[in-house]
């Protein structure tokens, strides 16, 4: 709680008693000064809380931050060790079958080729 927070809550409480007390005597003064006091004490309150959310979320954003480039590291990681796989695995199927390789090659490319250049009759 800061000191805005306290303020206004204090201001607020003394607001409602003295827009009480003029109700009591039949005071139209104190029951306006009290309601001034009431919606000033409550802005103030409100504006305290505020400056701690704010204060809260401030001080929180080091940590948050750290956390997030942790997990985000961990992810490249990650990735990096599924590429690495993947392309041992594609190496060691280009190894066991060459010819089978360099023949889908081909027929990709003359594909491509027909796509671009071809007669489409």
């Amino acid at each position: 709680m800061n000191k805005d927070e306290f303020q206004g809550g204090a201001r607020y409480l003394g607001g409602k008693v003295e827009n009480a007390v003029g109700d009591a005597v039949g005071s139209r003064h104190l029951q306006t000064d009290g309601l001034v006091d009431q919606v000033a004490g409550g802005a103030q309150n409100l504006y305290g809380r505020a400056k701690s959310a704010i204060e809260d979320a401030v001080d929180g954003a080091p940590d948050l931050a750290a956390r997030i480039g942790d997990e985000a590291r961990d992810a490249a990681d990650r990735a990096g060790d599924l590429t690495r796989r993947g392309a041992r695995a594609a190496q060691a199927s280009a190894e066991d079958a060459p010819f089978l390789w360099a023949l889908g090659a081909a027929a990709i490319g003359y594909g491509l080729a027909w796509l671009l250049h071809g007669r489409h009759d």
